[in-house]
Formats: structure tokens, sequence, C-alpha cells
């Protein structure tokens, strides 16, 4: 799966060279159709955790929490035929397409840039300009900055969850049996739960903190959410809410490659 997941084609916003550009956002989510994770700020757990299994893989960036959209590379279950999104929440890393921020490396500063083949760009005039006539920041293209910044403080503080959760070795690799009628020993592969029996031997004052910081919560809603795998598995079985929860097993040492990850 590429780097950038929904993105295809990433180049910074430059005010001369895109200086006419419009977006026309559309209502369809085709961009992620074949998509079948994305990372979460921990922000969005209260909300996603309703919809969707949060998981939490390695990445390059740390541990990040990641949203199960499906179980097979290049499906996403919460995309409908006609495009529409299938579930009550979208997570913002989906929401803030076709913009996202690029670090110069050290993580201080970040460049604005644009996925140029997103179809909703034109020079036309057709939705939303980024740039005015005098060449300035339309208030649409400084919204859309404020929410980007936003996301990026969110993410700072989820991968010091992460980092937190990997300090007190409380992430296990597992798997999810999620049997098909054309493939009854599917798996869903390469992610790590919180071992609940982990959890449990923390000292006090460990957890104490985890409260104070809001972790505990987080933890909490993670474990909760897991149950979203069962409707995961009944909408791609058109039978949702009457499968047995997916058993979630903990993966070999040197796990094969028998399912499809939910790597982000």
């Amino acid at each position: 799966m590429k780097k950038l997941l929904i993105y295809n084609d990433v180049k910074p916003v430059v005010r001369r060279q895109h200086a006419n550009l419009s977006l026309k956002k559309g209502t369809t989510f085709e961009f992620a159709r074949e998509t079948n994770a994305v990372p979460l700020v921990i922000a969005e757990f209260g909300r996603a955790s309703q919809d969707f299994a949060i998981v939490f893989t390695a990445t390059d960036e740390g541990v990040i929490p990641t949203a199960v959209l499906g179980v097979r590379n290049n499906e996403n279950a919460f995309v409908a035929e006609d495009g529409a999104w299938q579930a009550s929440y979208v997570p913002a890393f989906i929401r803030r397409y076709p913009f996202v921020f690029a670090s110069d490396g050290n993580s201080t500063t970040f460049t604005l840039m644009i996925d140029e083949k997103y179809s909703g760009f034109n020079e036309e005039n057709r939705g939303e300009r980024l740039f005015d006539s005098d060449g300035e920041n339309t208030g649409f293209l400084d919204q859309t900055l404020a929410f980007l910044k936003d996301y990026q403080t969110h993410f700072e503080r989820t991968r010091a969850f992460g980092e937190k959760l990997a300090e007190l070795d409380l992430l296990e690799a597992v798997e999810a049996r999620l049997p098909m009628p054309d493939d009854p020993e599917r798996r869903l592969t390469g992610f790590k739960v919180v071992n609940r029996d982990k959890l449990k031997t923390l000292s006090d004052d460990v957890l104490a903190q985890l409260v104070r910081d809001d972790f505990l919560e987080l933890i909490f809603l993670h474990l909760f959410s897991l149950n979203n795998l069962t409707k995961l598995h009944g909408r791609l079985l058109d039978d949702v809410g009457e499968e047995i929860a997916p058993p979630l097993e903990k993966a070999p040492p040197s796990p094969k490659a028998r399912g499809k990850k939910a790597s982000a």
C-alpha cells in the first residue's frame, strides 16, 4: 500500500502556479474506495470507536492508531457502489483530502500540498478558489490551513499515546479470523491491540498517570471498538449484526502472509 494511501500525485501549493485554482468538492468518496485502513488521531476515538475497529500499526512515525475499513487489500467496506460513505463518522484523514501537510524533515515546518489528480480541481471558477484576485489566501484556504494545523497538533499527541503504549509493553500482535465464502481461512493480520492482562498488571501509580493523561479512556475506547470487527464482517457478508464476534488470536512470532494487512 502506498504511503499516502488515498493520495496519487502530491504537489506543493505555489501561489503563482495555482493562482486560478478552484476546488469543487463532490459528495462521493470514490477516492477512498481502495483504502482498507486509515490513521486516526486520538481526538477521534470517541466517535470513530462507534463505527470502526481501532487497532495499532507500526509506521515510520511510530505506533499509530488505525481505523479498519476492510479485510481485503484495496477494499473499503464503507464506500457504497455510488460512492456514498456508509458510516456515521468520516475519519479526519479522509475529510482533509485532497489537502495534506508535508514536513521538511524536522517536523517544525510544513508545506501545504494537494493531490493534483483530484477531479475537483479546476481553473474554471467552479467551487472554492484557493487565492483571490490579489493573490491572497481566500477564507476557504485559511479554513483548510487551520484544519490541517489542528490535525497536526492532534497527531503529535497521538504519537505520544502510541509511544506510551509501546513503553509500557501493552501491545501485542494479533490476528482476526474473518472467514468469507470464497476464503474460509481469511485472516486480518499486521496489527496490534492492547493486552488486557498486561493492562491489569500495571501499578496503581502508572494507572493513575494514564488516567490523568486521558490515555486510559482511550485504551478502553480502543478495546470497545474491537467489537466493530463483527459489524465489518457482517457488512461484507450482507448480514450485519448476526455474526459471532471474530476471535482475536495472538499472532505467531514470525507471521506469514496468510491474510491481508490492516496497516496504513
